[in-house]
């Protein structure tokens, strides 16, 4: 593997997932292949969950890290090539891209959409200049439309859980008070219509996701029909893929609580995190025994260690 941007680098997902659980058995089997080698996450964005867990699966793996929160602590970044950077950014992109690349072997980067400008937006502009310029091995830890290591860890959870050979696996939409992102419903859907899994997408009307991620999933706007049976049901609020961006009000009965849960055959309750409880989940779900939302996050940690021993395995 030379980068990991998407479910499209992987050769075998199967696989991954089964390297991911053995370093999950193991953690510092593999200290000596990132002995001396540096990686250097760079957040655009705010970060819990992906921060540490990738920081913890590089110590494992023997490797020194670097962090740069760039919206914070770095020169504003001009996107544009041509620009005549007479406004308010102070650094191309080009350059630092290209420095960042000279100091660490592996580069991680977290970005944002601005859920403005869907074009823009789909078209990975920050992340592809990173990509295109840096020069080393590059990982998603976010970008606008996908997060490959969130859905690499939640395939890890399914594996993990699972009771029958191919679960039923749903992705229901919940509400929000703000529009959020469509990269981790395009992400998991990406990763679940390649995976053994009956998958469905359940969501109100004018949810629509972008059909490049869907191709394979059944989707229904009734959320009782889709839970029928369910093994597993991904919980996870998104924005409008057309109009861009848009909230559509209502549909508050979309919360799943224990009441939802009971034509699943027992559930189990993922959630990429963070989560706000008592509109997007209940309490009695999060607090109760059909939630796996931390033992999903903790997985977070050998998703990252798998991917990153790939990566180590390619400088080699």
């Amino acid at each position: 593997m030379k980068q990991f941007t998407s479910v499209h680098d992987v050769t075998d997902i199967n696989a991954l997932v089964a390297e991911a659980l053995q370093h999950k058995q193991n953690p510092y089997a593999n200290q000596q292949l990132g002995k001396n080698k540096t990686i250097g996450l760079v957040f655009l964005n705010p970060s819990l969950r992906t921060r540490m867990s990738t920081q913890k699966a590089a110590l494992n793996l023997g490797m020194n890290v670097m962090v740069l929160n760039i919206d914070k602590e770095g020169w504003a970044l001009e996107l544009q090539d041509g620009a005549v950077m007479n406004g308010t950014t102070v650094e191309h992109v080009r350059e630092a891209a290209a420095v960042l690349g000279q100091y660490v072997d592996i580069i991680g980067v977290r970005s944002f959409p601005g859920l403005k400008d869907r074009e823009e937006d789909y078209s990975e502009q920050v992340f592809n200049k990173f990509v295109e310029y840096c020069g080393v091995p590059i990982v998603s830890l976010e970008s606008a439309t996908r997060h490959p290591l969130q859905s690499l860890a939640d395939s890890i959870t399914i594996e993990e859980l699972k009771t029958k050979a191919r679960p039923k696996v749903v992705l229901t939409w919940a509400p929000h008070i703000k529009p959020l992102p469509q990269a981790v419903p395009n992400s998991f859907a990406e990763w679940m219509c390649k995976a053994d899994v009956d998958f469905v997408i359940a969501h109100p009307e004018g949810y629509e996701l972008n059909t490049d991620f869907t191709d394979g999933a059944f989707i229904t706007h009734n959320q009782q029909e889709a839970l029928q049976g369910a093994d597993f049901i991904y919980v996870k609020n998104w924005s409008a893929y057309e109009p861009y961006g848009k909230v559509i009000k209502g549909h508050d009965d979309w919360m799943l609580t224990n009441e939802s849960l009971q034509a699943t055959n027992n559930a189990k309750v993922m959630h990429c995190l963070p989560v706000r409880r008592n509109l997007e989940l209940s309490d009695e779900i999060l607090d109760g025994p059909n939630s796996v939302v931390i033992h999903e996050a903790g997985n977070r940690v050998w998703a990252a260690q798998a991917v990153l021993k790939q990566l180590l395995d390619s400088l080699s």
